[in-house]
């Protein structure tokens, strides 16, 4: 779907929808030229969600879609990307081929002109995305273009924001989606590679000889149960002018975690597909790196391999050892993210010589049993860092909720026949701590913070432009946020 911008003149283009929000408290706001019904506007009370369908009996639209945007002083950007997502899933069910949205001014007061385009842009484009390329008969949408008109020009640069994010939101959900017999960590790196061709991103592909040469244990005893070769990916980016500093991402990328020797139950292992969604994350920020300008040097990182219980798969009770050094034995197969996090984090401190680390992965159920489907968890020890991601979060609608990391925490890690050990022992319990406890030991004194999105990356609610039970790409649009105004 086409999405651009058209300044608010006296005369509205032609279209099949015409989507205009009224507020509570307020009479909508008709444009000159559209004729509604007596009983379209009655009892209209402007709340939030609020949505009447009415035939225009004069003017340039068939239909026109009155949203309710509930209360002035509560607009938010979460509000507009939810009315671009009804506008869009509307305007399909319908049968539209184009829609109009006015973009009312109540809208750019709270907002800003530039924050609420890029917000409906967002919403358009997420609330029509889907997910059929597996499906030998699909269903293709009849929404082809989606117009904002808005009377400020500063409208427009937003909604070329807002596309640019959406479209790596996309690319971030096409990955977690796709069966792991279609994603293994090759297609991982081609899916990378094809990054590089806009000339913005630099990438390079580290495969067994490499990690082996760099003593990445942890990643290759994962590995070593499966036939598919793992790869260490390394997308690097670099602003126009000097960078204020070197930033890492790191994502985890298992395309598929059966759980190893320490088997997952069968229900719902099928979701396993989306372990990778980190990674994804890290490769939907430089999906959109390769169009903007943010003033730091950008490196993303991420290690992907598969988990099996190959006849060669590592056993309960075995030991490698990280690329630092670092003895660990592993004591649950399954808690397997945390050992390829671990050496891609000693890479990003003794290669890359990051200034700041920022992690994200499927790493815990612990976190979504703590915080649901709609946080992902967050630790670090910088609360300069803490307030910058949830700031990020807040406004793109990926919301942070930060969590203890404390010393307790590092002890229960300690191993008993070697350094560390891969799970905590006792009855510690804080399961999302204890991950992240462990991956503290291998940054050394970086600025670092750990995002735990097991709740969030996918079967999270429908707030219409999320992508509900499918995968969510999240950590995308907030870590670009975070990006650009840190």
């Amino acid at each position: 779907m086409k999405i651009s911008f058209q300044s608010l003149g006296t005369r509205l283009p032609s279209c099949d929808l015409l989507v205009l929000c009224t507020l509570e408290g307020e009479k909508p706001r008709i444009p000159a030229g559209i004729t509604l019904p007596k009983h379209g506007l009655s009892d209209l009370k402007g709340e939030f969600k609020e949505l009447r369908l009415c035939d225009a009996t004069a003017g340039p639209a068939k239909r026109v879609l009155l949203v309710g945007m509930g209360k002035k002083n509560e607009l938010d950007p979460e509000k507009a990307r939810r009315l671009g997502a009804w506008a869009a899933q509307r305007a399909d069910a319908l049968g539209a081929a184009s829609l109009a949205l006015v973009a009312h001014g109540s809208l750019s007061e709270a907002l800003g002109p530039q924050r609420m385009g890029q917000a409906l842009a967002e919403g358009l484009m997420l609330g029509s995305y889907r997910y059929e390329e597996h499906k030998t008969k699909k269903r293709e949408s009849k929404l082809k273009s989606a117009l904002v008109l808005a009377t400020e020009k500063d409208v427009e640069l937003g909604v070329e924001r807002g596309v640019i994010l959406a479209e790596a939101n996309c690319f971030a959900r096409d990955l977690q989606n796709k069966p792991a017999n279609l994603l293994t960590p090759r297609d991982m790196a081609s899916a990378a590679k094809s990054l590089a061709k806009a000339g913005r991103v630099q990438v390079s592909i580290l495969d067994e000889d490499d990690m082996k040469k760099l003593g990445m244990g942890l990643l290759l005893g994962v590995a070593q149960g499966s036939r598919q070769p793992p790869r260490l990916l390394h997308l690097h980016y670099k602003p126009k002018s000097k960078p204020k500093g070197v930033v890492a991402l790191v994502g985890k990328g298992l395309t598929f975690d059966s759980g190893g020797i320490s088997i997952k139950p069968a229900l719902k292992m099928d979701d396993m597909r989306y372990d990778m969604s980190g990674a994804a994350a890290v490769l939907g920020v430089f999906h959109a790196l390769r169009k903007l300008d943010v003033p730091w040097e950008v490196h993303g990182v991420a290690p992907c391999s598969e988990n099996m219980p190959g006849g060669q798969a590592t056993k309960p009770g075995d030991i490698h050892t990280a690329m630092n050094g670092t003895t660990v034995e592993v004591l649950n197969t399954d808690a397997e993210g945390r050992l390829v996090l671990a050496d891609a984090l000693c890479y990003c401190v003794s290669k890359i010589k990051a200034d700041t680390i920022v992690d994200l992965a499927t790493l815990t159920g612990a976190v979504t049993i703590a915080l649901g489907h709609e946080l992902s968890g967050l630790f670090t020890a910088s609360d300069k860092l803490r307030e910058e991601l949830i700031a990020a979060g807040e406004e793109t609608g990926e919301r942070l909720w930060h969590l203890p990391l404390i010393d307790v925490h590092k002890e229960g890690m300690k191993g008993v026949f070697a350094d560390l050990r891969n799970i905590s022992g006792g009855d510690m319990g804080a399961g999302a701590s204890a991950g992240a406890a462990f991956l503290a030991s291998f940054v050394g004194q970086t600025e670092w913070a750990h995002l735990d999105i097991a709740g969030t990356a996918w079967g999270g609610s429908n707030r219409d432009w999320t992508g509900g039970p499918l995968g969510s790409g999240v950590g995308t649009r907030m870590l670009l946020r975070w990006l650009e105004t840190r």
